[in-house]
């Protein structure tokens, strides 16, 4: 069974809006906690290594 995880920096700050994680080999998985139903993006490793770091920069526009 695939265990989803939730930052614990989440629960502090009481946003409602948070990304769940998975494991799911050979990569990660990516969905909304709110609606968990609606599915889930696939990363590769690599992918989702790039895009925390694009996080990081501040480098995407939302």
């Amino acid at each position: 069974m695939t265990q989803w995880r939730k930052s614990g920096r989440s629960a502090d700050t009481g946003q409602e809006n948070c990304v769940e994680l998975a494991r799911l080999p050979p990569a990660i998985g990516v969905r909304d906690s709110r609606l968990p139903e609606a599915g889930h993006l696939i990363l590769s490793h690599e992918s989702f290594a790039d895009l925390i770091t694009r996080i990081k920069r501040d480098e995407l526009n939302f």
